[in-house]
């Protein structure tokens, strides 16, 4: 009987002394999550490598993009990620058509009242490479549809009562005052635009310039991107996408020229401008005019990857859902400049985005037992075409859809000053402030509002490819709190857009905080492990325009 409550005693006491070794090992391993340190010369040497001339400004598509993809996926095998890419490859390659305007061929004329009219190309209007067909042919009566927006969440619709098929539309730029920013912004883009005049039967699209729209980009500053060539991804049939067939040729009119359509109409383009002033929408109405369009545009087919890894979870059923990271690796490559140096490092726009988020993965890649979710990590090319890159992979993930779960996105975080803050654009929309608000206070900093709210950043970088996926996402980037209150953080951030912003300046010479980078990588490490191991994926708020238009 001794002997056997002895043996007993014996065991509870293993058992005692094991659970209290596994409890301890778990706090361990808590712990170890928890204080993982960034290297600031790890992200030194990806911005020193990534902005160098070597590389020629990475423009999609270039040599130099291909050599940064290669860079990344390297880093990636080197962290022990798994592949995520084409073909058991840390790539997926992309098919783009890239197409140039034939600046000689393009003429435009109107027929009205008092006969023909042919306009000066670039002086009053602007036409667009076609990357559909070679030869643009459009023809059509005109039509004045408002600002061509259909939002029935906001009570508008520029096409009611107005009869647009086999017509030309007329569409003023920009939305109206009232509308909310973000929304604003997605139903003023000129993708729903064109598919609102396409849905209502338009064969050709004209878009006029505003009083707005020059103080905000003036037309005669457009001359400046008339060689720039239109890019689009060729989906796995060689069907060009985010493209309208229906619409046979697109032009964008100065004032001058917008005013000549207003002749003899209902309403004069001054007086029209005069309505916008007073926020006022004008209703369509038909022009009595019709226009000729014909160009020449010149096709190539480039390509350039996405670079895809993941570190695995370690929950059995939670693994199979994904925490999205994404950085564009991609840049604008060389200036049109008389200048000597004619390179386009991009060094805050987005070698120091791409470092952190191979930091980030890095971190990661170096814990014991990993979070309950999967982490995947995006390089993404061709955003400076137009969010392309991630569009693609939005739209062809390498893992299943309805798996990922959340994005951070990290475009162009200014790495100039040691930040109090950051700025996550969006987070209002979904659950995910919480978490990035609950993430940053474990490394002392506070998560700020929109600074920016009428810039709509939240639909302007590769997030919002998810987010029209139905992805809750928010885009990160230091908050412009300083922790030097010698140091004003939204100066710094206005000054690198006037000064360096697109232009070679943006290169490895630019003074560095390197504090700043391993905070920043810190942050957005503590953000993906708040993230993976939440009992609750991450949702849109309940009634958010953006979670109600993308999720269903």
């Amino acid at each position: 009987m001794k002997s056997k409550l002895l043996s007993c005693t014996g065991l509870l006491l293993a058992i005692v002394l094991i659970s209290g070794c596994n409890s301890e090992k778990a706090k361990s391993e808590k712990s170890d999550n928890d204080v993982k340190v960034a290297d600031a010369q790890r992200i030194k040497s990806h911005i020193r490598f990534l902005a160098d001339d070597l590389l020629e400004g990475r423009d999609t598509g270039s040599r130099g993009h291909e050599i940064a993809s290669l860079y990344i996926a390297a880093e990636f095998e080197k962290y022990g990620l798994t592949p995520a890419g084409d073909n058991d490859s840390y790539l997926q390659r992309i098919n783009f058509v890239q197409a140039n305007l034939d600046q000689s061929s393009v003429e435009l004329s109107l027929k009205g009242v008092n006969g023909e009219t042919k306009l000066s190309y670039p002086k009053q209007f602007l036409t667009y490479a076609n990357p559909e067909q070679t030869h643009t042919n459009m023809a059509g009566k005109l039509v004045f549809v408002g600002y061509g927006i259909v939002a029935p969440e906001l009570q508008h619709d520029d096409y009611q009562g107005v009869d647009v098929k086999g017509k030309v539309v007329v569409v003023l730029s920009g939305k109206p005052k009232s509308f909310p920013s973000e929304e604003g912004a997605h139903f003023g883009s000129t993708s729903e635009k064109l598919r609102h005049a396409s849905e209502n039967g338009a064969v050709g699209y004209i878009s006029i310039s505003t009083p707005t729209a020059e103080t905000v980009r003036p037309y005669q500053n457009l001359l400046n991107y008339i060689h720039t060539p239109r890019v689009k991804w060729l989906d796995v049939n060689g069907q060009v996408s985010g493209v309208y067939p229906e619409i046979k040729g697109t032009a964008y009119f100065s004032k001058e020229a917008a005013a000549i359509l207003f002749e003899n109409a209902e309403l004069s383009l001054e007086q029209i401008y005069s309505m916008l002033e007073n926020d006022e929408s004008p209703k369509g109405f038909d022009l009595e005019v019709e226009v000729t369009l014909a160009s020449t545009s010149n096709h190539k087919t480039i390509s350039s990857p996405n670079v895809a890894a993941i570190v695995e979870g370690s929950d059995p059923e939670l693994k199979s859902e994904y925490i999205v990271y994404s950085a564009h690796s991609d840049h604008i490559g060389f200036a049109k400049t008389v200048k000597k140096d004619k390179i386009n490092n991009g060094a805050m726009d987005n070698a120091t985005g791409t470092a952190v988020l191979l930091e980030t993965a890095r971190l990661f890649s170096l814990l014991e037992v990993k979070p309950k979710r999967s982490l995947l990590f995006v390089a993404v090319t061709g955003e400076e075409k137009g969010l392309l890159g991630s569009d693609y992979f939005a739209q062809n993930p390498t893992v299943p859809s309805e798996s990922l779960v959340a994005n951070v996105n990290l475009d162009m975080p200014i790495l100039t000053y040691e930040f109090a803050d950051v700025i996550a654009f969006g987070a209002d929309h979904s659950d995910l402030k919480e978490s990035v608000a609950n993430a940053a206070e474990k490394i002392g900093l506070t998560l700020s509002p929109d600074p920016l709210p009428d810039q709509a950043l939240f639909t302007r970088s590769d997030h919002y490819s998810f987010v029209k996926q139905g992805v809750p996402s928010v885009f990160l980037v230091p908050g412009f709190q300083s922790a030097d209150p010698e140091v004003d953080g939204g100066k710094q951030f206005r000054e690198f857009l006037k000064t360096n912003y697109h232009k070679p300046g943006d290169d490895f010479n630019q003074v560095f905080n390197w504090k700043a980078a391993t905070k920043f990588a810190e942050v957005n490490y503590h953000i993906g492990l708040t993230l993976a191991d939440q009992a609750k994926r991450s949702s849109w708020n309940e009634g958010d325009f953006f979670g109600d238009t993308f999720s269903n």
